[in-house]
């Protein structure tokens, strides 16, 4: 059986890829989903000698089937985000422990002690539904800061603006969580010039604004909070752990996850480093679902592990999607 201990103590690229390989064994054995894709691309136990052997699940799958690894009942189901009438992805959660250690961890390696900030979160769309990971992941880290100014703002700007200059007047490190529209909204009701501030964006216009390029979006807001630099996160309903961007769009992994670029033509091969691809993200932390994710994210890897994401895939069948109807 493999451990919390065993993924969130990996420190090498060797020791990361002999943990996956053993992930994928167990997942293989014990998801029948993953099992039956692995199946039809002729990889199982025997063939996968190393990663770049693995199958990725096509994300589209938590649409369509229970992606899951054990027998366990879910103690809470993540759902993504979608349009009214759409099919939304569902990812059965058996044990949250897995998630809040992953994000825990994260969060200590790429930002330090939680208790050194005011976590300040502008997720209106998000805590508009039931089922969202990025609330559950905010509202712990509010808790855990251990800091009455920390607090969530659904639609009152007003509130938020005089909080953020309370903060700043006091010199108090802030992280400003916010969904890319309302962080717009908000810098288009108050310009700022915030020197002890973290703007960190999650993604999204959620139909509410014309989409633009990162450059374009991230010169408006560091123009608008008086920031050097925006940073991201990197992260989505069907994964357990988070990449984060500390500036200039370029997402940096924890040690238990991994991104790998594949081709657009053919998603069972590789393209080299520098060059435009497909996502896929190995995510140890996914243990008891699927750790090995074919995203419809397009992006560009670097030679030291980072990454670059450019887009999504116009067409949401991705060639090599389809593989598979139960």
């Amino acid at each position: 059986m493999i451990a919390t201990h065993d993924i969130f103590t990996i420190s090498s690229k060797k020791q990361f890829e002999k943990i996956a390989l053993k992930v994928f064994r167990f997942q293989y054995d014990n998801n029948e989903v993953y099992r039956q894709f692995c199946d039809l691309v002729k990889q199982n136990k025997e063939t996968v000698k190393s990663l770049n052997q693995i199958p990725f699940l096509p994300i589209q799958f938590f649409k369509s089937h229970d992606v899951v690894s054990t027998t366990d009942e879910p103690q809470t189901i993540f759902t993504s985000s979608g349009t009214t009438g759409s099919v939304t992805s569902r990812h059965l959660i058996t044990d949250l422990n897995w998630y809040e250690q992953s994000y825990r961890q994260a969060f200590s390696q790429f930002y330090g002690n939680i208790e050194d900030y005011t976590v300040l979160a502008l997720l209106p769309s998000y805590l508009e539904r039931q089922g969202s990971s990025l609330i559950h992941m905010v509202e712990d880290l509010i808790q855990l800061s251990n800091n009455a100014d920390s607090g969530f703002y659904l639609n009152d700007y007003e509130a938020l603006v005089q909080k953020l200059i309370e903060q700043e007047s006091q010199n108090k490190n802030v992280l400003l969580i916010g969904v890319t529209f309302a962080l717009l909204d908000l810098i288009e009701k108050q310009n700022f010039k915030l020197q002890h501030t973290i703007i960190m964006e999650t993604g999204g216009m959620k139909g509410r604004r014309k989409e633009m390029i990162r450059e374009e979006l991230h010169e408006i807001l560091t123009k608008g909070f008086g920031v050097k630099a925006i940073h991201s996160e990197y992260g989505m309903t069907e994964l357990l752990s988070q990449a984060y961007s500390l500036g200039e769009g370029i997402f940096e992994c924890p040690s238990w996850m991994h991104i790998q670029i594949r081709d657009t033509e053919d998603p069972l091969t590789y393209i080299a480093n520098g060059k435009t691809g497909g996502i896929n993200v190995i995510d140890l932390a996914n243990i008891n679902s699927c750790s090995f994710i074919a995203t419809q994210d397009l992006g560009k890897k670097y030679d030291n592990g980072s990454f670059e994401v450019l887009g999504r895939f116009d067409n949401s069948d991705i060639r090599g999607c389809n593989l598979m109807v139960l």
